[in-house]
């Protein structure tokens, strides 16, 4: 079964806000046949929220990351040449930066995408739910 990459919002609410996470994500994460991802734009964005004030974490970044993907059993995915070669040819339905860049990345590295996002439905990209 193909890995699958959460979006950042997946990711915060399951460690942070579970009550804000839709239920037929559970199942996925809890899924162990089903490795999870974490893209380095999701800690570089939570990194940015941080420093602006727009969200607070229940710890710094660096360990909210580090614990969140032991805890979910989620490796880090780095950001390669290839992902950003795939960025440069998204078409801009999606304004926002790093949600680009997950959509690019799971793409290119045939990932499904774990999202609650509605305007990144215009991608073509396989969602896990």
């Amino acid at each position: 079964m193909n890995p699958v990459l959460l979006d950042t919002h997946v990711f915060v609410w399951a460690l942070a806000a579970p009550e804000r996470l839709p239920a037929e994500a559970w199942p996925i994460l809890r899924d162990e046949s089903r490795p999870l991802r974490l893209s380095v734009a999701s800690a570089w964005e939570l990194s940015i929220k941080v420093g602006l004030g727009k969200i607070q974490l229940p710890t710094g970044i660096s360990r909210f990351v580090s614990e969140g993907c032991r805890q979910l059993e989620a490796q880090l995915l780095p950001i390669g040449l290839a992902h950003l070669e795939r960025l440069a040819s998204l078409p801009m339905h999606h304004r926002d930066p790093f949600d680009r860049m997950i959509v690019a990345q799971a793409r290119t590295d045939g990932l499904q995408l774990l999202s609650f996002d509605a305007a990144l439905q215009a991608y073509d990209v396989d969602f896990a739910a």
